[in-house]
């Protein structure tokens, strides 16, 4: 495993980190409990440290399975979590309707709102110790940027929680550049990056964090599993999957990333690795790219997610793979 400092933290964290979001089973479809608590057993066992997961990824189950997983070792932990999306009440800024399932959008009982004010962020960080069984955050991101909050109360917030010794570092996530300017002086960003969803090395989001010294953490990074190259096209999407209705995930958008991904079967095979540890490879190795959160629901998802870090791509391979999807 490969370690790297979150920014100007101190803190170092594996490459590959496990993402905790599918683990909560909302908006996937649901989740097996005790899979879930091997997948973050095993990811620890092999060497990687950083676990991400948030408040709304299942109403608190996520966290709370992490909680479950850790127990015992939080000292070799980097427990990351997130504040600012609410599911109580209607302060803030409305961001989507929802159910039990995930994300309604013809509506639905759950109205989840952006809400970074100070009282609520401390409202999240408490609820979010109590799951975690923990007395610290290593490191708390706001989730969503809310528009009805000034950014300079929510940074202060934040400093005195490090301050107080209930959060160690300061991370932000989907931001823009206006963003990170406002914010100031803080360690990571959490943007969505993969193959195919490069944004933030257009909008200048990744060249200011360079420049920052913050550190980047990649979200989705094989797209929701499209960039796996193992989906079938005949695969059926649950009630409440994001994937479900999804234009990437139909059956002709799966069939043919699956054919672009299959060229890529020899360079896989001469690195005794899968295709999906290739394009995790990719985005460990992409410039500016701290950490590689990648979800898994199972143990062997999680080995093999962590084995990726082994993989020492050169630049001519890098291009291979990049030039397979475009």
């Amino acid at each position: 495993m490969q370690y790297r400092v979150l920014g100007n933290s101190g803190i170092e964290s594996s490459v590959i980190g496990f993402g905790a979001w599918a683990i909560g089973g909302w908006m996937w479809g649901g989740a097996d409990e005790d899979a879930a608590v091997a997948a973050v057993q095993a990811s620890l066992d092999a060497g990687v440290n950083l676990i991400d997961t948030a408040p709304i990824y299942g109403y608190g189950r996520s966290e709370e399975i992490v909680g479950r997983a850790i127990a015992g070792r939080r000292d070799k932990v980097v427990l990351a979590t997130k504040c600012g999306l609410t599911w109580e009440g209607d302060e803030g800024e409305f961001h989507f309707s929802a159910d039990d399932k995930g994300l309604r959008r013809d509506g639905g009982p759950i109205r989840v709102f952006k809400n970074l004010r100070p009282h609520a962020i401390r409202r999240d960080v408490e609820n979010s110790l109590r799951r975690l069984k923990t007395d610290h955050i290593d490191l708390l991101q706001t989730h969503w940027q809310d528009s009805t909050t000034p950014i300079s109360a929510t940074m202060e917030c934040l400093l005195e929680l490090k301050r107080e010794g209930k959060i160690r570092a300061i991370g932000v996530s989907n931001c823009t550049v206006s963003h990170l300017e406002q914010y100031g002086p803080i360690d990571c960003d959490q943007e969505k990056f993969s193959l195919i969803d490069r944004a933030i090395e257009q909008n200048g989001v990744l060249e200011y964090c360079c420049r920052h010294n913050i550190a980047m953490l990649a979200y989705s990074p094989l797209a929701n599993g499209l960039l796996t190259g193992s989906l079938s096209p005949d695969r059926q999407f649950g009630q409440g999957d994001l994937r479900r209705g999804h234009p990437r995930f139909t059956p002709e958008g799966i069939r043919k990333m699956n054919a672009a991904l299959a060229s890529l079967q020899p360079l896989a095979e001469a690195y005794h690795a899968t295709v999906s540890q290739l394009v995790i490879a990719w985005t460990a190795a992409r410039n500016g790219i701290t950490v590689v959160l990648c979800g898994a629901r199972n143990a062997a998802q999680s080995l093999s997610n962590a084995a990726a870090a082994e993989i020492r791509l050169r630049p001519d391979e890098l291009a291979l793979i990049e030039q397979a999807v475009v």
